[in-house]
């Protein structure tokens, strides 16, 4: 990536996870979100476990090494359940964990599965009550009648201990599966959407949550999208945007109505026609959408791209980055095996000037808007020494290959990186493979 600088360089700081190649189900990574501070980094996966990683401090004396994240809280946030009235079974995979603002000691996160979203509280705990009067220290009861003098009880230094509790299920509001939630910039409440509907919660209130969106049709037949994410802007808490499997963004203010079935604005590219394909309606459908930090402009993933709204311009994206155009050619195969239906993610850096989304084969990629460059790096074992730069890598589409390019046809597309997380303050970026989470940081010279 261009930095002020030069050249900035990538360098290998971390991996989690089991080292086998014959992986868990339980164990694939599906969502991966740092906080505001980026002090934790939290994932979730599809057995419903959640791991909280935590940074260290830096060392002064060693500034080229970065402070390392280590493991801080594991807690299990979903099970598996049983819907009787539909017969149907309810995985347990977090598909998204979100931070809420920190508002004291304590850190809150939610946390949604297919059906059910939870409000966890993480807490720690390094002191003890000692000295009761009415209790052993094992917890046994006393015999009034022993009790011959009175001590005021006293807090003892302990082991830290990490507590994570919920504090609040949100079920029984969503039909179909939950595929975003997003907290509001008034920090009091959130959204939560499905394929069809989206609901607005208060933090405070799980009994009810109001439906602001509904693109059901009276008719199931004549369903033409579904919705396939929404979030709320981060400083305007009356409005929000939802993407659709149109590859349609539609921006609504919710002082317009109580019910945002009409949307304040409508963001839709014209398709060329001369790309005009029997997949194109399949590629074209957005798997994400951001806003960026400063609220200016919003980034969506299709399949192949990654695309730059600005707010104040409908009719197309103002900047867009293709990610993988050398599998264009291969959509065929890519729809026989399924992964055309693969849902990447895509994220921004700290001051909005790089954007960053996944591949296959373990490769990501980063797009650096102001020096319209761009690098393609891979999370790979191979490359996992300590501080090891990250190489560049390049796919050959077709003809001669050269010597450090990679032929199409030997891509991996079991390996995949549909997650990834950029520090909000700092150059380190955190990326999920199938089990493992890879941590990078820029090199300092």
């Amino acid at each position: 990536m261009a930095a002020p600088g030069g050249d900035m360089q990538w360098c290998f700081s971390q991996v989690k996870g089991a080292i086998d190649d014959d992986v868990a189900e339980a164990d694939i990574i599906s969502t991966v979100e740092f906080n505001h501070t980026g002090e934790l980094l939290a994932t979730g996966d599809k057995g419903g476990r959640v791991v909280i990683f935590q940074q260290e401090i830096e060392n002064k004396s060693l500034p080229q090494f970065r402070s390392e994240y280590n493991v801080y809280s594991t807690f299990q946030s979903h099970e598996p359940e049983f819907d009787y009235l539909k017969s149907l079974e309810i995985e347990e995979k977090i598909n998204k964990i979100r931070w809420l603002p920190q508002k004291n000691a304590a850190q809150f996160l939610l946390s949604t599965n297919d059906k059910t979203i939870k409000l966890w509280k993480i807490s720690e705990r390094d002191k003890r009550p000692d000295g009761y009067n009415l209790k052993e220290d094992d917890g046994r009861c006393k015999d009034p009648n022993s009790i011959t003098s009175l001590r005021v009880p006293v807090l003892i230094p302990m082991d830290l201990m990490v507590e994570a509790s919920p504090r609040r299920v949100f079920a029984n509001a969503h039909t179909y599966h939950i595929n975003s939630v997003s907290v509001n910039s008034d920090h009091e409440t959130y959204l939560s959407a499905d394929d069809l509907r989206i609901n607005l919660w208060h933090l405070e209130i799980t009994d009810r949550s109001f439906n602001i969106v509904d693109i059901k049709p009276a008719n199931m037949e004549e369903l033409t999208e579904v919705i396939t994410a929404a979030e709320f802007h981060p400083h305007q808490c009356n409005t929000f945007v939802y993407s659709s499997s149109k590859g349609i963004i539609r921006l609504c203010d919710m002082r317009e109505s109580a019910l945002c079935d009409r949307h304040t604005k409508l963001f839709e590219e014209p398709e060329d026609p001369s790309n005009r394909s029997f997949f194109s309606e399949i590629i074209s459908s957005i798997s994400d959408v951001k806003f960026s930090h400063s609220g200016r402009y919003m980034m969506t993933r299709d399949y192949l791209s990654v695309k730059i709204w600005d707010l104040n311009m409908e009719n197309r994206p103002v900047e867009t980055y293709q990610v993988h155009e050398y599998l264009r050619s291969k959509l065929c195969s890519l729809y026989e095996n399924d992964c055309i239906f693969d849902k990447f993610e895509c994220c921004w850096n700290g001051n909005d000037s790089v954007v960053m989304t996944g591949s296959y084969n373990n490769f990501f990629r980063m797009f650096d808007r102001s020096q319209r460059r761009d690098v393609m790096l891979e999370a790979s074992r191979e490359n996992s020494k300590p501080m090891q730069v990250l190489k560049p890598r390049k796919v050959c589409a077709g003809g001669k290959r050269k010597k450090d390019e990679i032929s199409v046809d030997s891509l991996d597309f079991n390996k995949k990186i549909l997650h990834t997380a950029w520090h909000p303050q700092d150059n380190i970026i955190a990326v999920a493979t199938t089990n493992n989470l890879y941590i990078f940081q820029d090199k300092i010279n």
